[in-house]
Parts: C-alpha cells; structure tokens; sequence
C-alpha cells in the first residue's frame, strides 16, 4: 500500500504529464506520475510518433514511384504496409525506454493506475489501497476522439487514428471525416498505399484553421494524389451494407452517396474530464476541458491542468509548454503568458504544411495595414535540385513597424523551417532581419529570406 505525500502529482503522462514531471523533479519538488496505461500518453504511443513514422514509409514509397524524374528505373516494386506498421511500432518503443530511463533517473515515482480525487489534495487509485497526497496537483489526461451524429465509433469498420495505427492491410476504400491535421496526414497515408480516398470537411477548407491560400494549394496536392476532397460537406447517415458501409454525404451540390470499406473519424476532440473526481472538488470545466487561467490553474488554484484536456490548442508541444509553466509557477517561478497565436503549428502530409501567429484574412479583419511577402518552391535551387517543387511561403508583416505577424508556408520540410521565423518573431525582428541574413546558398531556408524581401519588393529570385 502506497500513502505517501507529494509536492506534486500528475495525472497522466503524455508529453504534457511527464514533461511537468521531470521538470518538477529537477526543480527539487518530490514528483508523483500515475498513469493508468502506456508512458508517453496519446501522442508517443499512438499519436505524434507512429503517425510520422508511416508517413515517412509513404514519402519513401512516393520517391520510389518518382524514381525515372531521377534516372534510376525498377522493377516489380513491392510494399508492405504490415512492416511499415511494425517498424512505427518500433520506433515508438524506442521512445518509451527513452522516457522511461529519463524518469528513472530523476527519481520520479510512477504509479500505476487511474487516479480520482477526493478532496483538493488526494487521490485514491482506483481498484488499490493506494493513496497519493500531494500539496499541487497537475490534471494531464488529454482527450479523445468527439463522437459524430449518424457515427458510432465500433474500432472495426468505423475507426479512429487509434485503430489506424495498428491497421495492418491497406484498406481498399475510406472514407476520412476531418480536415483537419489528422484527417489530411492519414489521407496522404492511405492514398500513397493505393487505397481509394475521400475526405471531408465540415467548413470552407482542408486545415480550416492554416492561412486559405495554403489550404487551398493543399486540397490542390492531395487532388493530384487521387484524393477526392469534399469541403462545406456534413454525414447525413449512414448504413451497413455487407460489412461495409454506406454513407450518405451532403454537399453544396446536393446529396451523394458511397460505399467504403471503412470509414475514419477524425472531427474533433472532448476532454478526458469524467471518472477522475472532478465534481467530488467542482473544478470547473466548460464542454468537457477544465478551465484554467493564465498560470494553468484551475479555479482551485493548487490544481493545474495542461495539455489537451484544457481544450486550448491539442498540439503537443503546446502540452510540453504548459507543463513547464505550469511546474515554474508551482515552484514559484515568474513566468510569462503562453502566446497561443504564435504557436507553431505542423501538419506531415506531403507537402508538409506549417504555420504561426495571423492568416492574411485574420489580420485584415483586425484592421491590421499589412504587407505579404511570398516565394514559390520552383524558384528555388535546392527545390529544383532534389525535385521538390510544389509550394510558396508566405509571410505577412504589420506595415507600421515591419513586425513579423505571421506565417504561412506549405512544400518540401517547411516544417522544419518554421524555427527559424518563429525565432525572429519571438525576438522582436523585421523583415530587415529576416530579409538581410545571409542563408548558405543552396537551401530552402533562402525562401524565407526572399519572401520577406518580397514584401517590400525587395526580393532578388522573383
């Protein structure tokens, strides 16, 4: 039996829950992680991690395909998706020893379980005798997939991404309800297999949240794939038929029919609010996520909540951050805000799509005066060279003071060129900053430099 008092706990340990927790422990605050499944939550375990790794299996596949563009030819090409699920899952318990190591070492108890709260301070784990008591408690439970009218979830021939990462055949047809981040990266997926995709979007574009021009060059990408993507689209039923399914679509055009072999759903996300006690302390919570403040505290202010399960932005690295702030004010560390429009966003399929802080149609609706600096991928040496043609950057500056107040890019590893802007918003930089660095010549990253310079018509390529 466990009774042991905590500095803190923390209630799940995805990249929200086991950041806090080695963040405390360095911190010197004795640290309790319960976890009532795999280390790592969602995102390492069947989120972020495997979903990359298959997506790199398709990149490969795609290049293959490609392969004349590069004078090498072949023949009888053969692919199994079955190994490519293998290694993700590889991959992924790589990471998990990782982590597991990287507690360990920091003398972090975990314990095994779900956790409920019985008053602002304990916590009794479910099924056991054990008790944790703790003077600040951290709720990182995440969430899961939000159930859609007409669509009950039954693992099968409905799924959710959870399902899909274990997949271990290509379906032959899908259907993807979601155009979102998840929606478009599962749909790159499968396409890339040979199956026969359709994904639809409740609202005007795929990534409704990703700035319109790049939402619509994206839906361009995935069409060329064989992708069919329906947007401003809802289900209006659904029916088996002969372990399939027959879903009945609404359209600006009117309603039409198809019958797939299954259907994905990846429209939306609740918090996971129930079974954990909440209502034994009346923590608030609004449509499932817990409200917090600026400092992640719940209206009882020892108890935090970060990650997912606030409902504020369901990235990971958004997850990571709260922790930190959250374990630093705990410690009584001056912290700062988290600026949620600056935060990165990245979404895998090819071409990769990233982004932060304002879209051209946000700022101009805010009466922003702004100035839009863009470069195309194919005026790129380094695109041309490795073949990666398809895409633009877009940035948009506040044409009072020359402030980066967005971003906007969508091609070839765009996301791992999204640091390098984001580092000179953060830093107060201009399109001077930007625009006059000296980039090593060939690289993507000089298409920073000349759409910067383009927003003053300054770019030297176009």
């Amino acid at each position: 039996m466990l009774n042991k008092n905590f500095d803190v706990a923390i209630i799940g340990s995805g990249p929200g829950g086991y950041v806090a927790a080695i963040k405390a422990s360095q911190l010197g605050l004795s640290t309790a992680l319960i976890e009532s499944s795999a280390i790592g939550g969602i995102c390492l375990n069947w989120g972020c991690i495997p979903s990359k790794a298959l997506l790199r299996n398709a990149e490969v596949l795609n290049l293959f395909r490609r392969s004349e563009e590069f004078g090498i030819s072949y023949t009888d090409l053969k692919y199994d998706f079955g190994k490519g699920i293998s290694r993700s899952r590889r991959v992924v318990n790589r990471l998990t020893r990782g982590i597991n190591s990287l507690l360990e070492k920091n003398g972090i108890a975990i314990i095994d379980g779900y956790a409920q709260f019985k008053d602002a301070h304990t916590l009794e784990i479910e099924n056991t005798s054990n008790i944790v008591k703790a003077e600040n408690v951290i709720i990182a439970t995440g969430a899961r997939q939000k159930a859609i009218a007409h669509m009950e979830v039954d693992g099968s021939i409905i799924i959710t991404s959870r399902e899909a990462l274990e997949l271990p055949t290509v379906p032959s047809s899908l259907l993807i309800l979601g155009g979102g981040a998840t929606g478009v990266e599962f749909a790159y997926l499968y396409a890339s297999y040979g199956a026969d995709v359709t994904l639809v979007e409740l609202k005007d574009n795929l990534l409704p949240n990703e700035d319109e021009e790049i939402s619509k060059q994206l839906a361009y990408a995935l069409t060329k794939l064989g992708i069919k993507v329906h947007t401003n689209t809802t289900v209006v039923a659904v029916e088996n038929v002969s372990s399939k399914v027959k879903v009945t679509l609404g359209t600006p055009t009117g309603n039409t029919q198809l019958i797939c072999e299954k259907v994905l759903v990846a429209a939306g996300i609740e918090g996971n609010t129930d079974n954990i006690g909440l209502e034994n302390i009346g923590i608030v919570t609004n449509n499932s996520f817990v409200d917090v403040n600026e400092n992640m505290q719940t209206n009882i202010h020892t108890i935090y909540a970060i990650g997912d399960v606030t409902g504020k932005m369901p990235l990971a690295h958004v997850a990571s951050a709260q922790a930190i702030l959250a374990v630093e004010h705990i410690a009584g560390i001056p912290t700062n805000p988290i600026n949620y429009k600056n935060m990165p966003k990245a979404t895998y399929c090819n071409p990769q799509v990233a982004s932060f802080g304002y879209t051209e149609k946000e700022a101009q609706s805010l009466g922003i005066e702004v100035r839009i600096g863009k470069f195309p991928f194919r005026a790129n040496g380094k695109a041309l060279a490795i073949g990666e043609t398809d895409g633009m950057i877009k940035i948009i500056f506040n044409a009072r003071n020359d402030s980066i107040i967005g971003a906007h890019m969508i091609g070839s590893d765009v996301t791992e060129m999204l640091a390098e802007i984001s580092m000179t918003n953060k830093l107060n930089g201009t399109f001077r900053d930007l625009g006059y660095m000296t980039h090593s010549h060939p690289t993507l990253s000089e298409m920073l430099k000349e759409a910067g310079l383009d927003a003053y018509g300054e770019s030297i390529h176009t």
